[in-house]
């Protein structure tokens, strides 16, 4: 079964010579580009350079104060009000605040969306307001932002990359590698793999346990304890006083169902927008930086309600092409380049059937299923 609408064959012949190491980038949203492009073709006599496609959007990278402000105070002023509402109304009738939890963990999501711009250095023209914004909106969103920025950084430049993963992503093997392992190995991986734990045990562990320290960053200097330990100290204070003036169950009862509505639905847009039938994925060897943002992410379409809830984060492929682009003009950017409205497009109800999708098959270059890697052996 095909997930997309379209997807555009690259080719081989322009495909660039890997990087041989990624280096870390300086500032908040730098972005990190390959010596060359590549070319992906359309029809016989309309192709795709993504190398000058970056350039051509890079017109859409100016922020614009105002709207920043509009876009941050218009999420976060309801949620704030929501939030309230709903720890009055849970001395009441639990049910009250219970109907509220989905409109509440979309909005939390929103500011995370604003947070992940933040990293990227879109928000606003000023990093050091790009920074201590992100960092405060890290103290709702229980993630240290310092920490997340780097962490997505490294995702960001080694996406499709088949000999840099694990920086930021969702863990993927080939099939030659699951074949490998052992009986153990294989169980393990299709336990990860399966949706009620991508979306329901991940997001929990993710946000409320490892978050809590710099994992992967622990000897990469104080900025990351800092970040994790001053997010954790901040809020743990304002739980803390939410518990006393709200009740302890009470605020928990509000608090803990929201976040993991927004890290459960923000881990299935990530989810979604890597882990497609035709993602693609190459060697270091072949790998390059260009080719790999725009054909190794998907465009998620999605009713225009969530994609203000999602801040038109399913408009991946340009925001990994240029980072920099603040989500509120990636639909003009989109709207500029028709040509990418049918590309790598998955629909809201082709994207649950991903889910399904576990194993990068080397020789078809495609996400497939574990039955469908089974039948391959048959």
């Amino acid at each position: 079964m095909t997930f997309y609408q379209r997807q555009l064959p690259l080719k081989a012949s322009l495909v660039s010579k890997a990087f041989n190491s990624i280096p870390p980038t300086k500032q908040a949203g730098a972005q990190i580009h390959a010596p060359l492009s590549a070319t992906a073709e359309i029809s016989d006599d309309t192709a795709i350079n993504p190398r000058k496609l970056s350039r051509d959007l890079a017109a859409f990278r100016t922020p614009r104060v105002s709207r920043s402000i509009w876009e941050a105070a218009s999420t976060l002023v309801p949620f704030a009000a929501l939030m309230a509402t709903m720890l009055f109304a849970v001395q009441a009738e639990y049910y009250i605040a219970l109907a509220l939890i989905p409109l509440a963990g979309m909005l939390l999501l929103r500011l995370f969306i604003i947070q992940h711009d933040c990293g990227h250095g879109s928000f606003f023209k000023n990093n050091a307001l790009n920074k201590w914004l992100g960092r405060s909106i890290g103290v709702l969103t229980l993630t240290p932002y310092d920490c997340w920025r780097r962490n997505h950084e490294l995702h960001h430049a080694s996406t499709g990359n088949l000999d840099a993963r694990g920086h930021g992503d969702v863990d993927t093997l080939t099939v030659r590698e699951y074949r490998a392992k052992g009986r153990l190995g294989r169980f393990g991986y299709r336990l990860y793999r399966h949706p009620l734990v991508l979306m329901g045990l991940g997001p929990a562990y993710l946000f409320l346990l490892q978050h809590r320290l710099p994992i992967g960053l622990m000897k990469a200097g104080w900025l990351y304890w800092i970040s994790a330990l001053a997010t954790n100290a901040v809020t743990a204070a304002m739980l803390v006083a939410l518990g006393f003036a709200f009740g302890a169950a009470e605020t928990a009862m509000v608090f803990l169902p929201v976040l993991l509505t927004a890290a459960s639905v923000g881990v299935w847009l990530f989810y979604v927008q890597h882990q497609f039938e035709d993602a693609h994925w190459d060697t270091r060897e072949n790998w390059n930086y260009h080719e790999s943002a725009i054909a190794g992410s998907s465009y998620l379409h999605l009713p225009a309600v969530m994609n203000w809830f999602t801040g038109n984060i399913a408009i991946h492929h340009i925001h990994h092409l240029v980072s920099r682009i603040p989500f509120y003009r990636l639909p003009a950017a989109l709207k500029a380049h028709p040509e990418l409205a049918e590309y790598n497009r998955v629909s809201a109800k082709e994207a649950v059937s991903t889910m399904w999708l576990a194993l990068w098959d080397e020789d078809s270059r495609k996400l497939i299923s574990f039955r469908e890697a089974k039948r391959l052996t048959a």
